[in-house]
């Protein structure tokens, strides 16, 4: 039919999640964390086809402990093709067992919470 796979929708929340987080965190944090999605809520708007130029754009609604809360929105131009609600667990990367999100980062990620 034309339209991206489901999974395309996937790729593209978790390059919007990851890159959020290696923009944000600090580098001994985005070197000793790493990130597992743990459930994705799709809704979709509008289909998006192969040669689609798309902006996913997320924001981290909170963190709790090693889980993190996403709200992704992907758009071709103006048009919302899905909103994408996540949930991922931070893990350690050597142990790759869950790691707590440290308190030092609700600073960095939610600025306007003081």
């Amino acid at each position: 039919m034309g339209h991206v796979n489901n999974a395309r929708y996937l790729g593209w929340v978790q390059d919007a999640v990851l890159a959020h987080w290696n923009r944000i965190a600090p580098a001994e944090d985005v070197a000793s964390k790493a990130w597992v999605a743990l459930k994705h809520e799709i809704t979709y708007r509008k289909p998006a086809f192969l040669e689609d130029d798309v902006i996913a754009q997320t924001v981290l609604e909170q963190y709790q402990g090693a889980r993190a809360f996403y709200h992704t929105v992907i758009r071709r131009g103006e048009d919302v093709l899905a909103e994408v609600r996540s949930s991922w667990c931070c893990i350690d990367a050597q142990t790759l067992r869950p790691a707590r999100i440290g308190e030092h980062l609700r600073a960095l990620f939610f600025p306007d919470s003081d």
